[in-house]
């Protein structure tokens, strides 16, 4: 398998998902490790996460980079200084624009604290994003998957995620709700990884038709 562009550091925990299900084994070995992928903690990752919401890989990149273009650093006293046609410009709709500014006010004034945020258990760390308006349980979840790099975090509701695990599982509906989160009990406590081994997993494109 080839690993050179690969995050490294899940190759312990995929390999240990793979000696217990043989599905990932063989999925594994035919697409490797999943590419590096990092977002900052605090308010910089989290507008990245929110921009990046509903909409493709692609659309989200290119949000990201004009964003980053703009804001040197990203923080929420820059991000609350950007007019409205700045943050058009950038990409950001105005459901995001009004989200973003709702965020950098709740930080800077302690309403949201993602440095104490950062100290809770997974559950509870996502039960405090969620108070902050624009923010739902994706958006939490990818967050501690991504900038908190929490081991066990499963975002059953992502489409690709479910899609994924359908091929890997031959499963012939896309699994939902109460099934996907049965689905990856096995996985406990690599589900983060078992996550960004899905998402890898939809877009590879030597991935055949039909399950493994």
């Amino acid at each position: 398998m080839n690993a050179v562009s690969g995050d490294e550091s899940l190759r312990p925990a995929l390999e240990a998902l793979a000696e217990r299900d043989s599905d990932i084994a063989v999925a594994y070995e035919a697409c490797g490790l999943p590419p590096m992928r990092r977002h900052e903690p605090g308010f910089a990752g989290l507008i990245r996460i929110m921009a990046a919401q509903q909409v493709s890989a692609q659309a989200a990149g290119a949000i990201i980079s004009r964003l980053d273009r703009e804001l040197r650093p990203v923080t929420a006293e820059g991000f609350l200084a950007l007019d409205d046609e700045t943050q058009k410009k950038i990409g950001l709709s105005r459901p995001k624009q009004r989200y973003g500014r709702a965020l950098a006010e709740d930080i800077l004034s302690g309403r949201i604290d993602l440095t104490g945020i950062a100290d809770l258990e997974d559950e509870t760390a996502i039960e405090a994003l969620i108070q902050a308006k624009g923010i739902g349980r994706w958006t939490a979840e990818v967050y501690l998957l991504f900038a908190l790099q929490r081991p066990d975090v499963w975002p059953a509701g992502d489409l690709a995620v479910q899609v994924a695990a359908q091929k890997l599982k031959g499963l012939p509906e896309r699994p939902v709700g109460e099934t996907m989160i049965a689905l990856a009990d096995a996985w406990r406590p690599y589900r983060s990884a078992a996550a960004r081994f899905l998402w890898h997993l939809y877009r590879h494109p030597g991935v055949p038709e039909g399950g493994f």
